[in-house]
This record gives structure tokens, sequence and C-alpha cells, in this order.
């Protein structure tokens, strides 16, 4: 018998067309629960040091769970919903959504893993119907999110030592799935070396060189009409 499939997507600039912490920042800044001046430069900043996979991960991921401040979960809840409906949900496309489908139809099991915490993004995995996640952890007390992160952070290796205690945990090993990934930054470099089968999707120049380098495949999922297959498929 073959081995069972484990699908493996990030999110931001992959299934997601841009950053969930960066469209984060600027939806909580325009409508007025984060300062601009104060955190405007810095998110752009985080962003341009991320796609250059330069930024320190403990820098990146502390910045982004700290907006997350001074709320309780009840008053962030309309504001995350808002923030699926309008900021992410429209910026999914179709080509996205039928990759997840064709793996989740598969019977395959179906992973988002991303660098960004768990408090913004398990409403993007319940809205695209993928059942499970890995993603940077948020501490929380009674009153609410603390904004300080908690445990190791779920990015470029932090993305592996999560994925093998997960599974572990399910009793399961990645060295006995048939794995695939797909990623299109630098940053998971890491984890598309861990894979059996490594995709890079609209890859960073970074990324883009080296799957030139190691012959690994490229699809896009920017909607062109079409729905790329899923390789391996």
């Amino acid at each position: 018998m073959s081995a069972p499939r484990l699908a493996l997507f990030d999110l931001d600039h992959t299934l997601l067309d841009g950053d969930s912490d960066q469209l984060w920042c600027e939806f909580l800044i325009r409508e007025g629960l984060l300062d601009g001046a104060a955190f405007g430069p810095r998110n752009a900043q985080m962003e341009r040091e991320y796609r250059a996979g330069t930024v320190s991960v403990a820098d990146f991921c502390s910045f982004y769970v700290s907006t997350l401040a001074g709320r309780s979960v009840a008053a962030w809840q309309p504001w995350r919903e808002r923030f699926l409906a309008e900021e992410i949900a429209p910026r999914i496309g179709r080509a996205s959504r039928a990759l997840v489908q064709r793996h989740l139809q598969a019977g395959d099991l179906v992973v988002m893993t991303t660098a960004t915490n768990r408090f913004i993004t398990e409403l993007t995995a319940e809205h695209l119907g993928i059942p499970y996640l890995l993603a940077t952890e948020v501490g929380f007390t009674a009153a609410g999110p603390t904004g300080q992160l908690v445990g190791e952070p779920n990015m470029r290796e932090g993305k592996v030592h999560r994925l093998h205690a997960w599974l572990g945990a399910r009793g399961l090993a990645l060295e006995a799935l048939h794995s695939l990934a797909y990623s299109d930054s630098i940053n998971d470099r890491p984890l598309l070396e861990a894979v059996d089968a490594p995709v890079a999707v609209d890859p960073d120049p970074r990324l883009a060189q080296l799957a030139a380098e190691r012959g690994w495949p490229v699809i896009s999922l920017r909607d062109a009409g079409g729905e790329p297959a899923a390789p391996g498929a």
C-alpha cells in the first residue's frame, strides 16, 4: 500500500495574495485600533525584511503578536470576523481554493502551516475547510490575549520542529508519509527541504532560484482562470 499523503500549505503569498500579518496591522490602523504613526512604518519594514529573509524570527512574530494585547477575546471577535470577510477571503483566489479542495477530496492529511499567529489565522483555516492548523501561538489570560509569544514560533526551522511534534503526538512520522509542501518564500526553505515533494508557489526571487537549482516544480495560484494540478496528484 502507498504511504498516506500529507499536504502542507503556507498561507501568506501562497494561498493568500498578500500577508495576513501586514494586512492585520493595516486593518487595525484604518479602524483606529492601532496608532498608524507608531505601527505603520514598522509594519512596512517587517514585510520588507520578511520577503528578503533577513528579519529575525523573534522580532517578526513578537511584533505582530503584540497587536493583540489589551482586549478580550469577545471584544476581538467582531474585528476578527470583519478582517476575514473584508481583507482575507477576497484575496484567496479560485486556484488556491481548488487546490486545497483537490487534496481534501483525495483524502490527504491537509495542514495549514503559517508564521502568522493562530488567533488571526484560525478563521482562515476554517474558511478554507482546512482541518489542521500549525501557527505561532499566543499567550492568553482570563482577560484575553497577552500579546506575548508562547513556545517556538512557527517560522523557518520552527515549522519543521512544530510539524514533527504535531505528527508525533498523533503517532505519525514525517518519514512514513508521502509529504508535499507549498510555499512562496525562502523563509520556508527548511520545510521545503524536509518534505518529499516541495512546490514553489509564485516564489520570491531567492526561492525561485533555489527551485530552479533543485528542479522543484513552480506553480502560480494567482487567478488567471486556471486551476493548477497538484504535483504528484
